[in-house]
């Protein structure tokens, strides 16, 4: 026997359609690259992508057809989402800071059609089109006042054509039907594409707006300081307007400055992104003495979160601090550092130890550790293993089945991360599994060591990797980036750190440098750090 429910597919404009029947007045404030504040609400929203979707169709678009973006976080940007996705195309969005080596070679595995391009962006595009023959136009997001000259070949200006389209009935397709698409950063080898659903991206939006996760509602305003074209917004352009909250798009300036200028001016209640965007905004705060009145929660995730940081939002700005984590082939949520009921009754440092781990997953992502071997590994919190994880959201293999076999017979994704559960359900990082040093036969945790060091307070950055030794195997090395002006040195750095870890996993040495290398979407490039640091000698060698 089988229920007797509605067949009402999970189609990424029915999100639309609710923000703009029930909370239709709710305004979309965007930083535009021309430089104003624009203002409109989800009603406009609606509207508007309505229009491009129909334009696009006139012009040839069709269901399967994939088009690309380079954009920033703002209303056009979220236009092309909900137009081209309901009318059946899929959306690929471009990362500007990819190489463009890697630019050209996402664009045409994706097979990008066209490609939308904020201003800022025209001279990247400028530079590589002619290694991009299947990509028969541009579409550059400005109106007719701000067009530029361009050798762009085929340009169209986003506003002339948004004249072009009328009101658009969506089409009805299957739900599994692909409608966005993002390549992971390939530190390794050529980046991967990870094709979503419009079921996926629609469940994935629930799962986000549970309590027991961000815990969305239409009385908060969000701002979303994770690019669009980072693993969608860590979902936040579905799960805003699903929920009615008001939405803030800050837009290409990322300094602290004019981070806090939208914070304070919107009164944003929650934001999010990785924490070098962070790390400024505090060094402003500090450097101003100003306050976050305002900011309730900050979502920190992409790279592992120094406790330092969330001591400074948490002890100095009164900021809730959520540790996240997740991947590009999640959707991306994986983990949230949110305190599960009756933890409130622990000590203070208790409850501060489980904030600084990923934390625990949501209703929808399932989790286990195993040895090299395969076997689940207990959630002990102490034991260490590959991290795997299975769920709607989740990827099963990347476009064009490039990649090998990402899972095993049980449906589980290995993540390549090596992590430990606790019994609490928290999940903690504590290495990639190409990144753990493994020294004498045990395994040291690199992020913990970092995290450790950039306490320190003449610390900038820090990363450490592991170095042939001829007893061990591999032994830490710490590489350090000291704030501007500091002289502090090797031998401080590691008294500092005495006591805080067990004294085998103490760095056999500290090498200091003016920069560290990162990946376009901010993960240092533990990679270049070891060829640069290939045959550097430690004095216990």
């Amino acid at each position: 026997m089988q229920g007797l429910m509605q067949d009402w597919p999970l189609l990424v404009h029915t999100v639309l359609d609710h923000a703009r029947t029930y909370h239709g007045d709710r305004e979309i404030v965007s930083r535009t690259v021309e430089g104003p504040i624009h203002r409109y609400t989800y009603t406009d929203l609606d509207a508007r992508s309505r229009k491009l979707a129909s334009a696009m169709a006139k012009r040839g678009l069709k269901l399967g057809d994939v088009v690309g973006t380079m954009a920033w976080n703002g209303y056009r940007h979220m236009e092309i989402w909900y137009g081209l996705m309901s009318l059946g195309s899929v959306v690929h969005t471009l990362n500007p800071r990819l190489f463009a080596e890697q630019l050209v070679y996402i664009i045409n595995h994706a097979e990008d059609q066209l490609i939308f391009v904020d201003l800022t962006f025209v001279p990247v595009l400028e530079a590589i089109q002619d290694k991009l023959p299947a990509v028969r136009g541009y579409v550059i997001m400005t109106d007719r006042e701000h067009m530029p000259e361009t050798s762009l070949r085929n340009p169209i200006c986003y506003e002339d054509l948004i004249d072009e389209g009328d009101h658009m009935e969506w089409p009805r397709f299957d739900e599994n039907t692909a409608c966005g698409m993002c390549y992971t950063s390939g530190t390794t080898g050529n980046p991967k594409g990870v094709v979503y659903s419009h079921r996926s991206n629609v469940l994935h939006s629930l799962m986000t707006v549970a309590g027991d996760a961000l815990a969305i509602d239409n009385r908060q305003t969000i701002m979303p300081v994770v690019p669009m074209f980072h693993a969608n917004a860590w979902s936040m352009t579905f799960s805003c307007p699903m929920s009615g909250a008001k939405m803030v798009m800050p837009g290409g300036k990322m300094d602290g400055e004019s981070i806090y200028e939208l914070l304070d001016t919107e009164k944003v209640y929650m934001t999010a992104a990785v924490p070098t965007v962070w790390l400024m905004l505090l060094q402003y705060l500090e450097s101003t003495g100003k306050k976050l009145p305002h900011l309730t929660r900050v979502v920190i995730g992409g790279s592992a979160c120094p406790p330092s940081m969330i001591e400074a939002f948490e002890r100095d700005y009164d900021v809730e601090v959520v540790h996240a984590w997740g991947m590009t082939e999640m959707s991306p949520l994986g983990s949230l550092g949110v305190l599960r009921g009756g933890m409130e009754n622990r000590s203070e440092a208790e409850q501060f130890a489980a904030k600084c781990k990923q934390g625990r997953p949501p209703y929808g992502v399932e989790m286990k550790i195993t040895d090299d071997d395969g076997n689940e590994m207990p959630r002990d919190g102490e034991s260490f293993g590959h991290l795997l994880v299975r769920g709607p959201c989740i990827s099963q293999s990347y476009l064009k089945g490039e990649g090998g076999r990402i899972v095993d017979d049980g449906n589980w994704f290995d993540t390549g991360d090596v992590s430990t559960l606790d019994a609490d359900g928290f999940m903690q990082i504590t290495d990639r599994s190409k990144d753990v040093i493994k020294s004498g036969g045990e395994w040291i945790s690199s992020i913990d060591l970092e995290n450790i060091a950039v306490g320190h307070p003449e610390v900038a950055e820090a990363a450490v990797i592991g170095v042939e030794h001829p007893k061990w195997d591999e032994r830490p090395l710490l590489v350090i980036v000291r704030r501007d002006g500091s002289q502090v040195s090797g031998e401080e750095i590691l008294a500092f750190m005495d006591g805080k870890i067990a004294k085998w996993w103490m760095p056999d040495d500290v090498a200091f440098v003016d920069e560290i290398p990162h990946t376009a979407t901010g993960k240092i490039q533990k990679l270049t750090l070891r060829e640069q640091f290939k045959g550097h000698r430690l004095p216990t060698a």
